[in-house]
């Protein structure tokens, strides 16, 4: 078995905008050295909290050589090239090679939607294959993408056609879906949990690995969240998870990432804001929304090194 990429917290990025919406590729150094500093063990580009399908093909490019350049080999750095089109797609995985990423991932073609597994298998064979000596991930995303197939199924087709097929980035919220993926063939897939608010129950059922849009913002927490767990304490492991929960459901009160952006500004990260159809925060959303977070304590405890021990 080959050694994994992941395992610990991989942050989802942010996808930093100007004033008039154009990358503002200038902020991406400061992003990754507090990305690092809070902890983060990986970096996961272009995905849904990066906007990716907002963006151009150049400008995924030119975002992705920012982070490998700013990140300068010190985490590991995924692109996510999935696009409509396969063709497009199959560029952005062979430029992602070229920049020098550590891994590429997809998801899957979603105006046309995929209901089998052959398909699925041949539209990712496509992207893999432009960049056959990077590993690979199917990117899961049934919310978005309409495409619920059964993973387990999907795994073991694919390994047979898809060479660099790792594992996949698992965004949902089946737990025995995800359990028997991480399971499956003696554990031969890295199963990458993604619905942050969920993370204590996949560490329960096996999950040492997770690629998050909150990490951006309470990495710390997760961090304690997961060293409760492993020591035993389920307690304490489950008061974390639910400060998680309270503030993206406060987050969840806005487009989650327009919200997402403005929790990280007011963290001294200024990262900008959306661009359409996201619609970005009013003046007066951003000050309910920083209300409602000081009313749970969000910033006595997101970046907290020592989170309460009571809930």
């Amino acid at each position: 078995m080959q050694k994994k990429l992941l395992n610990g917290l991989t942050a989802a990025t942010c996808t930093p905008l100007d004033e008039s919406g154009e990358l503002h590729l200038q902020v991406v150094p400061s992003m990754v050295d507090h990305l690092i500093r809070v902890g983060v063990r990986g970096l996961y580009v272009c995905g849904s909290t990066g906007e990716g399908m907002s963006l151009s093909c150049n400008e995924r490019i030119s975002l992705t050589q920012a982070f490998v350049d700013a990140v300068a080999g010190r985490l590991p750095v995924i692109s996510q090239v999935g696009h409509n089109s396969l063709r497009e797609a199959r560029r952005l995985a062979k430029e992602a090679e070229r920049v020098g990423v550590d891994a590429i991932s997809a998801t899957c073609p979603s105006y046309f939607k995929i209901s089998d597994v052959e398909t699925l298998t041949e539209c990712m064979a496509e992207i893999a294959g432009e960049a056959p000596e990077l590993p690979f991930y199917y990117y899961h995303i049934p919310m978005l993408t309409g495409s619920a197939i059964h993973m387990p199924e999907f795994l073991m087709h694919a390994s047979g056609r898809i060479s660099n097929l790792v594992g996949i980035k698992y965004t949902d919220t089946k737990l025995h879906e995800f359990q028997e993926c991480l399971e499956l063939d003696n554990r031969r897939f890295e199963t990458i949990w993604g619905c942050d608010e969920m993370l204590l129950g996949a560490l329960a059922v096996g999950a040492d690995a997770a690629i998050g849009s909150t990490y951006n913002v309470m990495s710390s927490l997760y961090l304690q969240l997961i060293d409760a767990f492993q020591q035993g304490d389920v307690d304490q492991a489950r008061c974390l998870q639910s400060r998680s929960i309270a503030a993206i459901r406060v987050m969840g009160k806005y487009q989650f990432q327009p919200a997402l952006k403005a929790v990280l500004g007011m963290l001294g990260c200024n990262v900008g804001g959306c661009r359409l159809p996201l619609k970005n925060l009013t003046e007066e959303d951003a000050i309910n929304l920083r209300t409602d977070l000081e009313a749970i304590g969000f910033f006595d405890w997101a970046q907290s090194e020592a989170c309460p021990t009571v809930c």
